[in-house]
């Protein structure tokens, strides 16, 4: 088992699907989480109730909204003065085509970067600034195999949004390295989660899993392993690398 004990870590998104495995993750590790939930306020309380009161700690933002990040940022870091790992987690992802509305096309754009990207970013350079205060810490992104291989037509703006998500992340383990903090992107294919259980029954699961080699959808606690594993610090010269989790999927 990885040990973060005491560590102090946000996980934004952290109400459902990845996130909420990966809160889970980290407590049992000895983390400190603080669990950042949109509008799933009831997801996130029966979610902290299966961590220690002391040991989980909730913040509601909605990233869709411009700035709303900052907020979050200072809610968390009060909570125990200090954040040590930052997990960007939270994205959205919805349908919008080229034949579209212009307006739905141009607001899924909007929304999708706002959330998927600008928040990100947003949240990293409050942890940097922090963190060069600290002598160092850890942001870990979540990105996307669609940021390499791309997406649908429906989903241009998805896997644009997680293309920009990598090259945050490069840029962060480029410039920052000198300060000690690290930076890493994790970059999963199909997840069993909520999000894929909606795909799966307008699709059928056949078209999710047929160009996986492995034959199956990857579960949430592959992705939340991996992130227990980077937030422990462990590995430092792997910054700016990026983790896939496609069962073989794509590779690149």
């Amino acid at each position: 088992m990885i040990n973060l004990q005491d560590k102090v870590i946000l996980v934004t998104g952290g109400s459902r699907g990845i996130g909420a495995t990966t809160v889970l993750t980290l407590a049992q590790a000895g983390a400190y989480v603080i669990l950042h939930y949109s509008r799933a306020h009831s997801s996130a309380q029966a979610l902290a109730k299966e961590i220690s009161d002391d040991r989980c700690f909730l913040v509601q933002a909605d990233l869709a909204v411009q700035n709303a990040s900052q907020t979050l940022w200072h809610q968390a870091i009060a909570w125990r003065g200090q954040i040590d790992v930052l997990v960007n987690n939270a994205g959205i992802i919805q349908s919008a085509g080229i034949d579209d509305d212009l307006h739905l096309w141009s607001s899924a754009w909007q929304t999708t970067l706002q959330v998927n990207l600008i928040a990100v970013a947003d949240l990293c350079r409050a942890a940097i600034g922090h963190f060069r205060d600290r002598a160092g810490g850890i942001i870990i992104n979540l990105a996307s195999r669609a940021a390499f291989r791309g997406d649908a037509p429906d989903y241009i703006h998805y896997a644009a949004s997680k293309g920009g998500v990598i090259a945050l992340t490069r840029s962060i383990a480029r410039g920052f390295a000198a300060d000690n903090i690290l930076a890493f992107a994790v970059a999963p294919g199909f997840v069993k989660t909520e999000m894929v259980d909606e795909f799966i029954q307008e699709y059928g699961e056949a078209a999710v899993t047929r160009d996986i080699p492995l034959g199956k959808i990857a579960p949430p606690q592959d992705v939340a392993n991996v992130i227990a594993f980077l937030a422990s610090g462990l590995a430092p010269h792997m910054t700016g690398t990026t983790i896939d989790i496609n069962g073989a999927s794509y590779m690149h």
